[in-house]
């Protein structure tokens, strides 16, 4: 367990060094969260809204202010070009578990863009007027079962995520599986409609599936949308499946390996 931890410090304290490309994702990340408060509100305007504006603002302020952690789209482009140069195979021939080696790898820069970015977010985000203002957690339980929620969002989207790197070993192709994935996951977890938005029926599918527990469940414990009382069981949900995904993940990364071909022989 060491070894992980060694390989996210240093995997983590790599990625703080991109500080100009967090300022200017923190600045596209202002603009389009303005965007879609706007188009929301209209629906808090017209009456008959799940969501007021006050949870609305805070729902997509905190969604862009830790969207490192849980968008889907966010890749580590060095670990793409390694498994399809095969200069991955370095990393095979270390005494450890290459699923936990890539997990810590994925994690850790997600963990590092989002430190950079969140702080100047949350900052104005409690500074604007109200109703558009970040708004404080609905209660002290609350901010905690967000904290954890949001910890395990990010272990979930790892597990998620670590199935386009295996898909990758497979095929070669490192930019489709994550062109599949995309549109699903930010349709499926609440990135472009927040879910209580959505018709009754579709609503009732996406429950169903682990995506929403990534974005749609630690957000919405954060403004009270999603009572304190029944965070530990969405909770709990989100543990179970990280160990269906990392279970499924480990197994199918071992059967990508197997049958892996080198470059250069």
């Amino acid at each position: 367990m060491k070894a992980y931890l060694a390989y996210f410090r240093m995997r983590f304290m790599r990625g703080l060094a991109y500080r100009t490309a967090a300022w200017a994702g923190a600045a596209t990340q202002f603009f389009w969260g303005f965007v879609l408060i706007m188009v929301l509100q209209s629906f808090a305007k017209a009456g008959g809204s799940p969501l007021d504006l006050p949870q609305i603002a805070s729902y997509i302020w905190l969604q862009q202010a830790f969207l490192a952690l849980i968008v889907v789209w966010f890749r580590d482009s060095e670990l793409q070009s390694a498994i399809v140069a095969g200069d991955a195979a370095y990393e095979l021939c270390r005494p450890a578990d290459p699923y936990a080696l890539w997990f810590s790898r994925l994690a850790a820069g997600r963990l590092a863009a989002a430190c950079l970015r969140c702080g100047p977010i949350l900052l104005v985000g409690f500074l604007l007027p109200k109703p558009y203002a970040l708004s404080l957690p609905a209660s002290a339980a609350s901010a905690a079962y967000f904290g954890l929620s949001l910890a395990l969002g990010l272990a979930l989207i790892v597990a998620i995520t670590m199935f386009s790197y295996i898909l990758c070993v497979i095929t070669l192709a490192p930019h489709t599986p994550f062109l599949l994935l995309a549109p699903i996951f930010e349709f499926a977890s609440g990135m472009v409609i927040p879910l209580p938005f959505m018709p009754q029926a579709a609503r009732r599918v996406l429950e169903a599936l682990p995506f929403r527990l990534c974005v749609d469940l630690p957000l919405r414990i954060y403004s009270g949308s999603i009572p304190a009382a029944e965070a530990p069981r969405l909770i709990a949900l989100q543990v179970l499946w990280i160990a269906i995904l990392v279970a499924l993940g480990r197994a199918a990364l071992s059967r990508a390996l197997r049958g892996a071909r080198i470059s250069g022989g």
